[in-house]
């Protein structure tokens, strides 16, 4: 069986005939000829399979004509496989879902060994998905934690924006010492709190990891 092979984005020569799955879930373009590219979260009884590209936590399921596909596809749909598949969107048979793609071709992109990739499909521990930062994203929990965070950070950028604040990136205050920055800056004490990052995960640590400080020299109305 192949080594797996993780791409980070889905490219192909023909980007403009893709559908993401989130327009194709809020649509519905029924009896359209469409294609989809994503990772497999799924497959049951070689037929069903459950694909999600990222652009929404839910999936969108491929029918597979196990017939007329080559078994050697089919034996690498594994899960967390990058494909493409490309075919007619009808409604749903089954339960759970209210449309479905009847694909008519399906290529693998990159291969997924489920002995050699991190996440399996099953539920995991916070824990565990703390040492897997880069993959934790492709979790149903975290992909909610990430969406609700840029929603979150969106706002709060949008409110001080439309107030004529600017957003740039402060100097970082370090104890580095390289090539003089260390006589940049002075630290003098203050009334803010300070907090070390530490390896925990309680709910004080959560609210004071990100935040944003808006500065005026000019405060009132």
């Amino acid at each position: 069986m192949p080594k797996a092979v993780l791409p980070l984005l889905l490219y192909s020569n023909d980007m403009t005939k893709r559908i993401k799955i989130a327009e194709i879930l809020r649509t519905e373009p029924l009896n359209a000829t469409i294609q989809v590219k994503g990772w497999v979260k799924a497959f049951r009884n070689n037929q069903f399979l459950a694909l999600n590209d990222g652009s929404t936590s839910a999936n969108l399921q491929v029918v597979v004509d196990f017939e007329n596909t080559d078994p050697a596809i089919i034996d690498r749909l594994k899960f967390g496989a990058a494909i493409r598949a490309e075919g007619l969107l009808i409604e749903s048979q089954g339960k759970g879902q209210k449309v479905e793609l009847k694909a008519t071709e399906i290529e693998i992109y990159g291969d997924c060994n489920p002995e050699e990739f991190p996440l399996q499909p099953k539920k995991q521990t916070l824990e565990f998905l703390r040492e897997k930062a880069h993959l934790r994203f492709r979790t149903n929990t975290f992909a909610a934690v990430f969406r609700l965070r840029h929603k979150l950070a969106f706002a709060i950028h949008k409110f001080f924006d439309d107030r004529g604040f600017v957003y740039l990136h402060t100097p970082v205050i370090t104890a580095s010492d390289a090539e003089g920055a260390g006589e940049m800056f002075r630290v003098t004490p203050c009334r803010w709190k300070m907090y070390r990052a530490a390896n925990r995960a309680t709910s004080t640590f959560r609210r004071i990891f990100s935040n944003a400080r808006p500065t005026s020299p000019f405060p009132g109305n």
